[in-house]
């Protein structure tokens, strides 16, 4: 079932039908103990902020538990009921993502602390050429497989979302039905080529509690920021160089 919405904020009826995104929230939270996607975050809950981010440059399809469907979801132009797994849960927002869309972005729902402008490379990565791209981050720690063996840090990235592809990508890496634990992995499985993009450290997912707290420190310290870019642009708005985005992302 499809819960279609009007769009949200002027911004949104500005965007056209190029890029969408498909932001995924139909698990259960069964390592959280509850659906984190519907947690409070800050003023608001972990998908808003996810739904939020992702309607600030494109239109959005938000995929949630069956029971959930109906929900108000702020930024939402369609709301549908996920499937069984998370690719299930892909193609059910994929099959509600206009046959015009030009470029398609997946972005986990419990990924709150992601930026318009990592949103924003992703879809720059695709209309240079790309067709499929994925936001990634080096490893800190470091790697052993489970029988002992080391692996070599500097050969391994981390990889986030949003991912980002070519629309008729996307549509052909779904259309066996396969299931991945992302979408890039299916992409490359038909045949796509995918490109790194450098991600960022504060975009984590959350899983625990704890990340939970940690995505709160991070959301106070970019508040923090922003009230003193404001500040600066009141003081003298030839010194603040930078955009609201920049500061909130390098916090």
């Amino acid at each position: 079932m499809t819960t279609i919405h009007p769009p949200q904020q002027p911004v949104g009826a500005s965007i056209g039908n190029e890029v969408w995104t498909i932001v995924v929230a139909g698990g259960s939270g069964r390592r959280f103990g509850a659906a984190k996607q519907f947690e409070p975050l800050g003023p608001s809950r972990v998908i808003d902020l996810a739904v939020s981010v992702a309607s600030a440059v494109s239109r959005v399809v938000v995929v949630v538990p069956a029971d959930r469907r109906a929900e108000h979801i702020a930024g939402a132009d369609v709301v549908v009921a996920g499937g069984v797994t998370r690719s299930d849960s892909v193609r059910a927002g994929l099959a509600a993502v206009p046959d015009d869309a030009e470029i398609i972005l997946v972005h986990d729902g419990a990924r709150p602390l992601a930026t318009t402008a990592l949103f924003r490379s992703m879809i720059d990565a695709i209309r240079d050429g790309g067709e499929a791209a994925v936001p990634v981050v080096d490893i800190a720690d470091t790697l052993r497989r489970r029988d002992g063996e080391e692996l070599d840090r500097a050969e391994v990235v981390a990889v986030q979302t949003p991912q980002a592809f070519e629309a008729d990508v996307l549509r052909a890496a779904h259309a066996d039905g396969r299931d991945a634990t992302d979408d890039a992995t299916l992409a490359e499985l038909a045949g796509a080529e995918v490109i790194l993009v450098p991600g960022d450290v504060e975009n984590t997912k959350i899983t625990t509690p704890r990340d939970l707290r940690a995505a709160e420190a991070v959301l106070a310290a970019r508040s923090v920021a922003a009230a003193r870019w404001i500040s600066t642009l009141d003081a003298d708005p030839t010194t603040a160089s930078a955009t609201l985005d920049d500061v909130q992302g390098s916090s």
